[in-house]
């Protein structure tokens, strides 16, 4: 299996959102109180792990099915991948990163998450362009059933 077509757009997804998230990091180690939420209030940590649950139940859902069947050339069209053409990348960014962002008092999780997003988004064409084309008509009716087709 091509190492290409299981990472998709991953690969130029990180190289946009790295620079973003090291610059954050770097900024967040040296100017700790700018980048604060607040303690975080316990209110915060309890929405946290609650959206936290979901967010990395989908990524590793989506990772092990892409894992699985990706390699045999099947298209996946059920579990977290028909709620959102890419939940991978949709789960990490708006599920996992804000959030875990906030648990550790620093609002870099959210900022990196819609960096991610946007990238993905940015690269996701170019990735649906191939999968409509290896899929054909199959890819097409998968894109009329996904339930959130633009998120």
């Amino acid at each position: 299996m091509n190492l290409k077509v299981l990472v998709g757009s991953g690969d130029r997804i990180l190289l946009l959102t790295l620079p973003f998230l090291i610059i954050g990091l770097i900024l967040n180690i040296l100017f700790p109180s700018a980048f604060h939420v607040g303690g975080p209030p316990t209110v915060l940590k309890v929405i946290s792990i609650i959206l936290l649950i979901p967010g990395v139940t989908i990524w590793i859902w989506s990772v092990v099915l892409i894992l699985t069947k990706v390699p045999k050339k099947e298209l996946i069209t059920y579990g977290p991948y028909s709620l959102v053409k890419h939940p991978s990348y949709t789960g990490v960014a708006l599920l996992v990163l804000p959030w875990i962002g906030f648990i550790f008092n620093t609002w870099l999780g959210a900022l990196i998450g819609v960096i991610l997003y946007i990238a993905s988004r940015i690269f996701a064409p170019a990735e649906e362009k191939i999968l409509s084309k290896t899929f054909g008509t199959a890819w097409d009716e998968y894109c009329k059933k996904v339930k959130i087709p633009w998120l």
